[in-house]
């Protein structure tokens, strides 16, 4: 199907960060959006102001007639969704046009030039700053984000002159293969998903195919400490990038009273004294990466600078929501033991007298049966754990698989605490803190409003 073909779009679970993004650009492209998902937020209910038509029941009769016709309807669904949704088994039985979130992202960067930001983690953030500061550059883009951005209050960016698309390349069920990046950035490659994957090797390899498919005359930027072997075609450039090291890297790196500045050094023009505007350690390394991808498209020294000083950050990711002399309350998506160990060594760096309590929710079964003692090590870094059931997500339990394993293997010395995520507000209310965090993927945000309120009463 051509995208001037259609005149409606379906989406099976419309609710996911990335699906939404794609279902507002459909929207602002003036078609009939439409979908289902399992519970309203505010990002759905925001979404049906902006005209989307939204139910939260799985049932066939709630599909809209006007997404109903097999010849102009698109229906895009995430992998999070079972096979056998009945809405989804009803447009395959029909007929109908039905394609993954990333075929349709796939589309786009046939059609444009894409920027894309693959790895296990800091892609969210890596994107997120790239598409700041190309947006407000003279040559700006358009971007589907893994997160919503501060800057914005949104997880995408429309521009009607840019050829530039920022996207997430996602790795979970492959997903990114479909893409054909004019530029990526690879971030980090440690293994996730294997449930997926079953083994690092295939992990790896996965991600070596992806570099496989950057279109010629493109370019890879890619971490320099990375296990994987990129693999491009003649006429791809190959940048590494590091904090200290590479082609792209940070020198003169000051980090006091709250606040980090570095000089970005490349090949194509140094840069000194860039402001953070959002002072986390991690995003040093993170805004190397997306700076390199922004100055290859063409953006200048002054545009860079400024982008990097105007960045607010994304929801969830190193999420400040008190800050204060008393207390320090943040929140942040970290699920795998790789990004924890870095949110914790940034916090601890950050706030090296103080005592730091995390409230971790682990995600997936799977995910905890393969890294529980990853887990426990990253969390080891932190004075205080406090660690809640399982988020399952997808997944069905795995005998024997809890929050105990983590529990069990964090270190001596470490207070830590089991408890059930409905007692999580009254813990707050009970205990007192320096630097709490709330880390983790799965629905325990919902409460981190809640929690920012019984703090601020507190403190």
């Amino acid at each position: 199907m051509e995208l001037k073909e259609i005149k409606a779009v379906y989406f099976v679970g419309i609710g996911g960060i990335g699906m939404s993004a794609i279902a507002r650009y459909f929207l602002k492209e003036g078609l009939v959006v439409a979908g289902y998902d399992k519970t309203p937020t505010p990002l759905t209910k925001q979404m049906e102001k902006e005209g989307a038509l939204i139910h939260y029941e799985e049932n066939v009769e709630e599909i809209p007639h006007s997404c109903r016709n097999v010849a102009h309807t698109l229906v895009i669904y995430t992998p999070a969704i079972p096979q056998e949704h009945q809405e989804l088994v009803y447009f395959r039985e029909n007929n109908f046009n039905v394609e993954k979130r990333a075929q349709v992202l796939g589309m786009l960067t046939r059609s444009n030039k894409g920027l894309c930001v693959a790895g296990t983690h800091g892609k969210t953030t890596t994107s997120t700053m790239c598409a700041h500061i190309m947006h407000q550059s003279h040559i700006d883009c358009n971007a589907f984000l893994g997160g919503i951005s501060k800057n914005y209050g949104t997880n995408y960016i429309l521009s009607k002159e840019s050829e530039y698309v920022v996207i997430e390349a996602d790795e979970f069920d492959r997903s990114f293969h479909w893409l054909r990046p004019w530029m990526t950035v690879i971030t980090s490659t440690d293994p996730d998903h294997l449930d997926i994957y079953g083994t690092k090797e295939a992990y790896l390899e996965s991600f070596r195919h992806y570099t496989t498919l950057i279109q010629p005359g493109g370019t890879l930027i890619i971490h320099q400490d990375l296990e994987m072997k990129a693999d491009v075609q003649e006429g791809v450039r190959v940048y590494e990038y590091g904090l200290n090291s590479g082609d792209f890297h940070a020198e003169n790196i000051q980090i006091e009273n709250g606040e980090i500045s570095f000089d970005f050094i490349s090949p194509i023009e140094n840069i000194l004294g860039v402001e953070l505007g959002q002072p986390v350690p991690i995003n040093i390394e993170n805004g190397i990466a997306a700076m390199a991808m922004a100055q290859l498209s063409g953006c200048n020294a002054e545009e860079l600078r400024y982008g990097m000083k105007t960045y607010r950050g994304v929801d969830r990711r190193f999420d400040f929501k008190l800050k204060n002399d008393k207390i320090v309350f943040l929140s942040d998506y970290a699920h795998h033991p790789k990004e924890i160990y870095q949110s914790a060594r940034s916090i601890r760096e950050l706030y090296k007298d103080k005592k730091i309590t995390a409230i971790f929710q682990p995600h997936l079964y799977t995910r905890t049966r393969d890294f529980y003692k990853d887990f426990a090590e990253s969390l080891s870094q932190l004075d205080e754990v406090v660690l809640t059931e399982i988020y399952p997500a997808r997944e069905e339990p795995i005998p024997g698989v809890t929050s105990q394993l983590i529990y069990d293997n964090l270190k001596e010395g470490v207070e830590k605490v089991m408890i059930h995520k409905d007692e999580v507000l009254d813990f707050v209310k009970a205990h007192d803190f320096e630097v709490l965090i709330v880390l983790g993927a799965g629905d325990l945000d919902n409460q981190v409003e809640q929690i920012e309120k019984i703090l601020s009463q507190k403190y």
